[in-house]
């Protein structure tokens, strides 16, 4: 069963044409790396909630936006070999593509599929 990266991120609004750009450039590189697909959707129907929610856990300011995205790979094995190779990749350096985010805030893991339907 394939494996998914998961993150959830808050984004200025006003740099959704940046982070836009900087999601295309990561999903070509993640893509090259042996990604199956590569997703990032920017919020539109994003509640604050009062216990927990996407903008609680990584504490959206008024400013911005929530963003979720995921990578997913054919394996784990696959996904360990292609993320260290698309970190590596100059393209995804902060000096050629820097994150037009707190990656301070952003909230990640890998996870096993176990549904696909």
């Amino acid at each position: 069963m394939n494996y998914v990266d998961g993150f959830v991120l808050a984004v200025p609004k006003k740099n959704k044409e940046q982070y836009v750009k900087h999601a295309f450039d990561a999903a070509q590189v993640f893509k090259e790396c042996g990604a199956l697909n590569v997703a990032d959707c920017w919020g539109d129907d994003v509640p604050d909630g009062e216990v927990t929610s996407f903008p609680l856990a990584v504490k959206c300011e008024e400013n911005e936006v929530v963003c979720f995205s995921w990578v997913v790979w054919p394996s784990k094995e696959v996904r360990d070999e292609g993320i260290n190779k698309a970190m590596e990749d100059p393209r995804l350096s902060s000096e050629v593509n820097p994150m037009p985010f707190d990656g301070r805030r952003m909230i990640f893991g890998g996870f096993n599929m176990i549904v696909n339907e």
